[in-house]
């Protein structure tokens, strides 16, 4: 339904224009453009707005040479009619990301295989979208700018600390487009800053020589900076982890504040403390954060001062998470509210095949982590939300 609702509001806020088809763009194209063929009975998933195009959906791919990693490719039915166009990985078991479909292109074709003019659009419409939603503001200036697939630019992510923004880059597109995407940044007058962080092990499976990545700093940007995220200030270093700060977790953490009057709180792997310090300033009697980084637990000490938080309310231990709750059970002690948002417990998926033979075993280790076993065949996208939830 999601999807859905994603493409009709992405279709239907299009101005009208000339119709053309990609087929015809295609044809026009001066460099050519490569046709993706999708398996019989594949399509509609697509259509219907997933924008990863897995390597088991393609029949074949016509074309020749066959397109590179990073080349512009038409994804078509298996009656070879084009149903949309996008970035094509030679390595990766998501062999195309859909940037744009057919009946976009049909009413506007104005950004129909140009990467750069489509990149302006969307990163645009991205900034008015969180406009419309009050960010920045007076209480708020640290948000995520561009969420991936959320804002339909599947790999890039861009949250924004004040003046810095940070871009996590996890598709070899973004790679080959990172002039064109710092660009479009900067034209966001606030921005005097801009952090490339490459997620190396998922540019491997992209298929990309990470040798030749690293993190990229603009010369006049702090390792360290300050934010205010719904009147809460935090101190984030920009070589934590992932962009820094955990920007999409904003609504949870006000809705933490508003549940935790009178109660005590326990936020396991708690990084930096926001949801720790959200519970506190919503009235918790007791809160403990826990977390086995030493220098993401003093920046959540830290930002007990910074908001004048009184330290006998609101505690944080370095101790790994496993061991703390098996000690707490051994205690018999328990509070009212748990925050718990763990690192990965299985490892990322190398491709599909790949995948099939190890899932079993994949499954076992994640619930050994917790002491747990786990039915291999649960959903994929449910079973360690199980795990967690009998832990607690």
């Amino acid at each position: 339904m999601q999807r859905q609702l994603m493409k009709c509001l992405s279709v239907s806020s299009l101005p009208a224009a000339t119709t053309t088809t990609l087929q015809e763009l295609a044809f026009a194209h001066p460099r050519g453009i490569a046709k993706v063929v999708l398996k019989k009975g594949k399509t509609q998933l697509f259509k219907d707005g997933s924008p990863m195009v897995y390597s088991g959906a393609v029949d074949r791919i016509i074309g020749r040479p066959p397109p590179n990693t990073g080349d512009i490719v038409l994804v078509a039915d298996g009656k070879e009619k084009p149903i949309g166009w996008g970035m094509y990985n030679s390595a990766s078991m998501f062999c195309v990301r859909l940037m744009q479909l057919e009946e976009e292109v049909t009413r506007d074709s104005s950004c129909a295989l140009d990467m750069q003019k489509l990149l302006e659009t969307r990163i645009d419409a991205a900034i008015e979208l969180r406009k419309s939603l009050g960010l920045p503001s007076a209480n708020t200036n640290t948000f995520r700018l561009v969420n991936s697939e959320g804002d339909r630019l599947s790999g890039l992510i861009v949250d924004i600390f004040g003046d810095i923004a940070v871009v996590a880059s996890s598709a070899a597109w973004v790679e080959k487009y990172k002039p064109e995407i710092e660009a479009c940044i900067t034209r966001k007058g606030e921005i005097n800053h801009i952090n490339w962080r490459p997620s190396v092990e998922i540019l491997k499976e992209e298929g990309l020589d990470v040798s030749n990545l690293k993190e990229m700093h603009s010369s006049t940007c702090p390792e360290r900076t300050k934010v205010m995220e719904n009147g809460i200030s935090y101190a984030i270093s920009l070589e934590g982890q992932k962009t820094g700060f955990y920007a999409d977790q904003r609504d949870n953490r006000l809705f933490i504040s508003k549940i935790s009057d009178g109660q005590r709180v326990l936020d396991i792997c708690c990084y930096s403390g926001g949801f720790a310090l959200n519970a506190a300033r919503g009235g918790a009697v007791d809160v403990t954060g826990v977390d086995t980084s030493l220098p993401a637990l003093e920046l959540a000490k830290e930002n007990i001062v910074l908001n004048n938080m009184d330290p006998e309310r609101i505690s944080f231990l370095q101790e790994d998470a496993s061991a703390f709750m098996k000690s707490a059970l051994s205690r018999n002690e328990s509070w009212d509210i748990v925050i718990l948002d763990p690192p990965k417990l299985a490892p990322r998926r190398k491709g599909a095949a790949t995948m099939a033979g190890r899932k079993v075993t994949i499954l076992r280790q994640a619930g050994a982590a917790c002491d747990h076993p786990i039915d291999p065949s649960y959903p994929e996208g449910a079973y360690l939300s199980n795990i967690l939830l009998r832990v607690l």
